[in-house]
């Protein structure tokens, strides 16, 4: 018995197999990807033209328009915020406080916020920013 071997290419392609691995790769990067975390603290935070992306942190100080200060989303008095940031540095290798102050806080709230960091060890500092829309 003689077969039919002919050298004709394939005239319709399996597109199943590169749709399985389209899927696996956007499950693969949805699930790997970091979220910045961000604080349940609403803030409106000054505007910046040269924003850049800031690294996540656990280490956020947040203060709202009417002065409230919040380490992470717990609501905590000026005198008390050192205490606070020194017992979440123990758990945190990190050493950068993350600033969420609202625009219209004076500037010194902010630098009480930065003594009380420096006075626990924390040396870098950064004070959050949105994006100046044009």
């Amino acid at each position: 018995m003689k077969f039919e071997t002919t050298k004709k290419p394939l005239s319709a392609f399996s597109l199943s197999s590169l749709t399985d691995i389209v899927f696996l790769l956007l499950v693969f990067f949805l699930l790997t990807s970091q979220f910045v975390v961000q604080t349940g603290v609403k803030v409106k935070l000054p505007a910046s033209k040269m924003n850049e992306q800031s690294i996540p942190t656990k280490l956020v100080v947040s203060i709202t328009e009417d002065e409230n200060v919040f380490v992470g989303s717990e609501s905590t008095d000026l005198a008390s915020v050192a205490i606070k940031l020194e017992k979440l540095k123990e758990n945190i290798a990190e050493n950068n406080l993350v600033i969420r102050a609202d625009k219209t806080v004076d500037i010194d709230l902010v630098i009480q916020v930065i003594d009380a960091a420096k006075s626990v060890g924390i040396e870098r500092f950064t004070i959050e920013t949105e994006k100046q829309s044009f």
